[in-house]
C-alpha cells in the first residue's frame, strides 16, 4: 500500500479516490472546493489546503483536473520542488497534447516524472472498475503507477509508448468518436421515428448486435430517453472543450475533420440555449430539433 497524494475531487475524480482509499492506500486530498472531498475523511483521506500539500517528497501525486489552464496553475515551481528528484506527477486529465509535452518538459528539468495516464469512463464506471486508462511517458514511472490505476478505477491499462503526450492524443481521440457516435445515433434514431418505426425496437437491434459497444448501448439509451439534464456526469461545457482541443490538434497537423466540426458545433448550440445542467449527450438535441421533434 502507497501514501499517495490526489488533486482535482469532482464528479470523477471521487470515485477514484475512493477506490484507491478502499485498496488501502493512504491520500493526501487537495481539492479546490474543499467541502467537496470532505466525505473521502471517513475513509481516512487527509484533506490538505494546497496542492503542495498533497506532495511526498519522491512520491506519487495524481492530478485530475477540468482543462489545460487548471493543470498549469497546480504545477508550479513549487509544485515540482516538493516532488523533488524521482517524484511522480500522474497526470489524468484530458488535456492538450501540447500541454502534456510542457508539462514533461518542466518536470524533466526538475528531476522528476510525468505520465499521461487521462481517464477513459464515467463516473459510474469508474467507481465499478471498469473504466480504461491511457498511459504514455518514462517506461519505469508507468510501472509506478500501473497497479494503481487498476486500484483506482481501470479495468484496462494501454500503453501508448514514450512520448508523453500520446495518451492524450488517444484520449481526445477516443471522446471524439463518442461524441460522434453520438451524433450518429440521434439522426438514426429521428430518422427511425420519422419513419413510423418504434425506436426502442431499433435501438434493442442494433445495440445486441452490430454496434454492442458501451458507448452505443449506454448513450443510446440516453438518447433514446431524452436523458439530456438532470445528473450531467459529464457536462456540455467540458465536451465542448474537449471538441476544441480535438480541432486545435486537427489544424495543428492540417487534419480536416468535418464530423468534429458539426459536434462542436451542437455542443456550442446547447450552451448558447443557457443548458448549463446538460450533460454532453444533449448534442443530440441537434437532430431532434432540426427534423421538428421534441
Amino acid at each position: 500500500m502507497q501514501k499517495i497524494g490526489f488533486i482535482g475531487i469532482g464528479n470523477l475524480g471521487f470515485p477514484i479516490a475512493e477506490n484507491l482509499l478502499k485498496a488501502g492506500h493512504q491520500l493526501k486530498v487537495y481539492n479546490r472546493t474543499r467541502e467537496k472531498a470532505l466525505p473521502l475523511e471517513k475513509l481516512g483521506a487527509e484533506i490538505v489546503d494546497s496542492p503542495v500539500g498533497a506532495i511526498e517528497k519522491g512520491g506519487i501525486v495524481f492530478t485530475l483536473v477540468s482543462d489545460d489552464a487548471a493543470l498549469r496553475d497546480i504545477v508550479t515551481p513549487e509544485f515540482l520542488e516538493a516532488l523533488g528528484t524521482g517524484g511522480l506527477h500522474a497526470s489524468m486529465s484530458t488535456i492538450s497534447p501540447e500541454t502534456a509535452k510542457d508539462l514533461a518538459e518542466l518536470h524533466k528539468k526538475a528531476g522528476a516524472i510525468y505520465i499521461a495516464s487521462p481517464v477513459f469512463a464515467r463516473p459510474e464506471a469508474a467507481a465499478a472498475k471498469m473504466g480504461n486508462a491511457a498511459i504514455s511517458g518514462d517506461a519505469a514511472g508507468k510501472e509506478r503507477i500501473r497497479q494503481l490505476l487498476h486500484d483506482g478505477f481501470a479495468k484496462n491499462i494501454f500503453d501508448m509508448g514514450a512520448e508523453p503526450q500520446n495518451a492524450n492524443v488517444m484520449k481526445l481521440i477516443g471522446n471524439f468518436m463518442i461524441a460522434g457516435a453520438m451524433e450518429l445515433m440521434a439522426e438514426s434514431f429521428v430518422l427511425a421515428e420519422k419513419n413510423g418505426l418504434d425506436v426502442k425496437a431499433a435501438y434493442e437491434l442494433l445495440t445486441t448486435t452490430l454496434f454492442t459497444g458501451p458507448i452505443f448501448r449506454n448513450y443510446g439509451a440516453m438518447i433514446l430517453n431524452r436523458e439530456f439534464t438532470g445528473d450531467a456526469s459529464f457536462k456540455a461545457s467540458l465536451g465542448l472543450k474537449d471538441v476544441d482541443l480535438v480541432l486545435e490538434m486537427a489544424r495543428n497537423s492540417y487534419t480536416p475533420m468535418p464530423i468534429a466540426n458539426l459536434v462542436h458545433q451542437r455542443l456550442l448550440t446547447v450552451l448558447s440555449k443557457g443548458r448549463r445542467d446538460a450533460d454532453w449527450v444533449a448534442l443530440a438535441t441537434g437532430a431532434l430539433n432540426d427534423a421538428g421533434l421534441k
